[in-house]
């Protein structure tokens, strides 16, 4: 369940752990001059992963993003719906498939993937090398390379105080909201989302919050889930009455350097409808 405070005990601004650059304005015998240039770097407590990511739980998420020929995409969603069953079944690998999609509104003929490791890094490694051993995989792989454009993917870790992404029925319509955020501002972002997600917990719309570790970094990805685009438009619009979701918009704004929206439909096989 998505808890509603800071990361953070009451009173601790979370940023106050990042990194802080001090101007040393100390004279010595060095002189002055050579005193400007220099710069006292505070420690900081522990990793903003570490400081983010939920303590409880060692889970690794893998995002995936398949750009696949148009005239390819059922036979795509159809090979991959066969592989990822017996993946997601199957004991051996430490790794089940949280949702699969297509993208609706976005970037078109796309599919995307989201992994779950349990067991964080080790899991994934297990998963990789068990997956490079075994010739069917091997054979599907070789499959699909035939019907992708291009592909890319990254690592994320999840934010402590979203929801957990658990399987949903549908149907249901799902919006990825990807921010790329200034390098530095990840703690301060985390610090303001964990106050606003309670904002928009009233009709169970949050799925999940993830953000990079590798891959392109500095990038949070927000899951929404929606019954259609008109109760989307509704949703977000009714967060706008709640006191102090305005705030969280207003001090979170500055800290993007981009944003991206996808309007996703889950595929047959995904656990998220």
């Amino acid at each position: 369940m998505a808890a509603t405070c800071s990361i953070l005990p009451k009173g601790q601004p979370l940023y106050r752990n990042a990194v802080k650059l001090q101007v040393a304005r100390r004279f010595s015998d060095k002189g002055w001059f050579q005193s400007m240039f220099v710069h006292e770097v505070e420690a900081r407590k522990d990793a903003h992963s570490n400081l983010l990511s939920k303590s409880e739980t060692s889970d690794l998420y893998k995002i995936q993003f398949h750009n696949v020929k148009p005239e390819c995409l059922e036979a795509y969603n159809n090979l991959e719906a066969e592989v990822q069953s017996k993946l997601h079944l199957d004991q051996d690998y430490p790794c089940d498939v949280v949702g699969s999609w297509n993208t609706w509104y976005g970037d078109q003929d796309q599919a995307v993937h989201i992994w779950r490791y349990t067991g964080g890094y080790p899991a994934l490694t297990e998963c990789l090398t068990k997956l490079n051993n075994n010739k069917e995989y091997l054979h599907f792989r070789k499959e699909r390379s035939k019907m992708l454009v291009s592909r890319r993917n990254q690592l994320l870790l999840e934010f402590s105080f979203w929801n957990e992404p658990t399987p949903r029925n549908g149907p249901n319509i799902y919006e990825m909201r990807s921010y790329k955020l200034k390098p530095g501002t990840m703690i301060e972002w985390g610090n303001h989302w964990a106050r606003a997600i309670k904002h928009r917990q009233e009709k169970d719309e949050a799925v999940g919050g993830f953000f990079s570790q590798i891959g392109d970094l500095y990038e949070v990805h927000h899951l929404w889930a929606y019954k259609d685009l008109q109760s989307r438009e509704e949703t977000r619009n009714s967060a706008w009455q709640k006191e102090g979701w305005a705030s969280s918009v207003y001090y979170t704004v500055p800290l993007i350097r981009s944003m991206e929206s996808r309007i996703m439909i889950p595929t047959k096989s995904s656990p998220l409808q």
